[in-house]
């Protein structure tokens, strides 16, 4: 008979943390072995509780989680990397918010390859905090994010021919997931304009490693497009509005 597990301990980046009781935490954490998860530390909002600092929103803590009945519990935690850069700076805290909504928007308690996603959550949280240009990194974490979780745009070749894209603006289209070549696009496609250098950049930060993306020097108004183009895809895939884009435009205005 296969032993039954009690307890693990795992690497994990918290989430949403949410009141819980009279006196827990709900948090929502995601691990490189086991992926999204739901678990109670008991306590921890009590300012005498062990665990307090080390629960904290966009955190990498180490901890041992006991098996529970419905909820696991957070047994033991101990946080590895405070990420301080997103907790102390309200824009950067913004971003941080908007990569942890998406990651938890694409991934369920049945989805494969943890340790990718996890390795691109731990490094997109690290960049927000030391890289001079925050967008450029939440630009990339969606273009791999979307790679990851089998939501791949193409960008190569137009979706309806199948014919390589020529260096002239295009059209993308959100249902088709992918570039259409002017003679191709027509209304009820879902179509929208994206211009060559838009389309470029996006092509780089897909295929390219984050060292070689990093050195780019992205004005606004193509940050605002490449933007405008990728957050109407992910709405459209998520057939939602994300709560956290609000927030980021807010801020921006202050």
């Amino acid at each position: 008979m296969a032993r039954i597990e009690r307890a693990f301990r795992t690497q994990a980046i918290i989430l949403k943390r949410r009141d819980f009781g009279e006196a827990d935490r709900l948090l929502t954490i995601f691990t490189p072995d086991r992926g999204k998860l739901d678990v109670v530390a008991k306590g921890a909002r009590k300012p005498t509780s062990t665990k307090t600092g080390h629960v904290e929103l966009f955190t990498r803590t180490d901890m041992l989680i006991h098996k529970g009945r419905e909820l696991d519990i957070v047994a033991q935690a101990e946080m590895n990397e405070p990420y301080l850069g997103v907790r102390e700076d309200l824009a950067l805290g913004a971003y941080a918010s908007y990569v942890a909504e998406l990651l938890d928007r694409f991934t369920g308690e049945a989805d494969a390859g943890y340790e990718e996603l996890f390795a691109l959550m731990d490094d997109t949280l690290d960049r927000l905090c030391v890289d001079s240009d925050p967008r450029l990194a939440v630009r990339y974490f969606e273009m791999q994010l979307l790679d990851l979780v089998g939501f791949r745009p193409e960008l190569s070749e137009c979706v309806v021919s199948r014919e390589a894209i020529e260096a002239e603006d295009q059209f993308f289209s959100y249902p088709m997931g992918g570039v259409v070549k002017p003679g191709y696009a027509h209304e009820g496609m879902g179509v929208v304009p994206v211009n060559m250098l838009t389309l470029k950049l996006l092509r780089h930060v897909q295929r390219s490693p984050y060292s070689h993306v990093k050195t780019l020097s992205i004005t606004p108004a193509l940050h605002d497009d490449v933007e405008r183009l990728l957050l109407g895809y992910i709405t459209f895939l998520l057939e939602r509005k994300l709560q956290s884009v609000d927030f980021i435009r807010r801020i921006r205005q202050l």
